[in-house]
């Protein structure tokens, strides 16, 4: 039996490499992480051209109706070049939620644009997480109260996913009266992140499920956190390895020394393993939902320990050039960060995962 990808997924993996070797250079990340806007219309257009903006939408509604996996796919290849595009909220879980608990009006309303890449729901559901800063949000009679923070492809949405105290979702559109935007500087410039402050904000309520729909957002937002960390791992393995057999010192390869071998190997050795750990993640969303919140906690936590491993080792076999901006390391240094930290860091999810195998009483 083959556990890998298949052969459509792999087309896919390739269309989007090429695509974005031709439209995403580094120094276009660099113009667009350092300029006003975070995002680059020309890439996220060649992507759209390859029909990745609809590709989590259903059939029925303009888009693909493909698999987490297909998007895990993706969002690694998007993680190895630094794409400066929306993804996470707009592309992933915006669809996922909007086809599961939308209702006829809104599904037909969002789902046909959002597969064509006319509009981009950012997505706020950290507060299901954990609250910070005395941040959440209520609803009362329609109108939602509150703060909520780190919502995700936040630059030029058009409307935003807030979940309440209680996990509901709530679709409130960009311009409502009482919202105030707040961006948000994070480590990560290639993606945007900001603040929402809702004062009696009117709010189109998607299904009341107690919150499942919410939870199904943390797994697909974990999953495909983890596929981005194995991206941006894997392109700062490569960078190493490409330095390390070329630069010299004391007359020699730095990649004959055997202590530089040992660290790309080690890289290498912990880094692989992840990718069929994320893999199965993203196959159990689909195909075996009672198993995917414990598979989502263990790819999410277990990536971003090792992609931080992988970080800091790629940066130290560049010696003092790692840290400088002429490599443009930085990008993804600062990327596997932010996939660390956001929707969970690996302590937090951790314990998540002890709670749903019985091992911790639930707070």
């Amino acid at each position: 039996m083959d556990f890998g990808l298949s052969q459509d997924q792999k087309m896919l993996r390739d269309a989007v490499a090429r695509c974005l070797s031709g439209t995403c250079p580094l120094d276009h990340v660099r113009e667009c992480a350092e300029g006003e806007a975070s995002y680059s219309d020309k890439v996220q257009s060649a992507l759209s051209e390859l029909g990745i903006t609809g590709m989590m939408v259903p059939e029925q509604h303009g888009g693909l109706g493909m698999t987490l996996l297909d998007a895990a796919v993706v969002a690694e290849q998007l993680a190895y070049a630094v794409a400066p595009v929306p993804f996470l909220a707009s592309h992933v879980l915006a669809p996922i939620a909007l086809a599961q608990a939308g209702s006829n009006q809104q599904q037909a309303e969002w789902l046909p644009i959002i597969a064509s890449g006319e509009a981009r729901i950012a997505v706020a559901i950290a507060e299901t997480i954990e609250a910070r800063d005395g941040a959440g949000v209520t609803s009362n009679g329609g109108k939602l109260e509150g703060t909520a923070l780190f919502a995700l492809d936040f630059a030029g949405a058009d409307a935003f996913l807030v979940a309440d105290a209680t996990g509901r979702l709530h679709l409130v559109p960009a311009d409502a009266e009482g919202l105030k935007k707040v961006p948000l500087t994070t480590i990560d410039r290639t993606r945007s992140v900001g603040e929402l402050r809702f004062g009696q904000v009117a709010a189109e309520p998607l299904a009341d499920d107690g919150g499942a729909t919410a939870a199904r957002l943390r797994d697909a937002g974990r999953v495909i956190l983890a596929a981005d960390s194995i991206g941006a791992g894997q392109a700062m393995i490569e960078k190493a390895v490409d330095y390390a057999g070329q630069r010299e010192q004391f007359g020699r390869i730095i990649g004959s020394f055997q202590a530089v071998k040992h660290m790309c190997a080690e890289m290498a050795a912990r880094h692989e393993p992840c990718r069929s750990l994320v893999w199965h993640a993203a196959h159990t969303f689909d195909a075996a939902p009672d198993e995917a919140s414990l598979a989502a906690c263990q790819a999410k936590s277990h990536t971003g320990e090792v992609h931080r491993f992988v970080a800091r080792t790629s940066t130290e076999v560049h010696g003092g050039m790692g840290f400088t901006d002429l490599l443009g390391l930085h990008y993804w240094f600062k990327r596997i960060g932010f996939d660390r930290q956001i929707l969970g860091g690996p302590e937090a999810v951790r314990t998540e995962a002890a709670t749903l195998q019985g091992w911790t009483r639930a707070a």
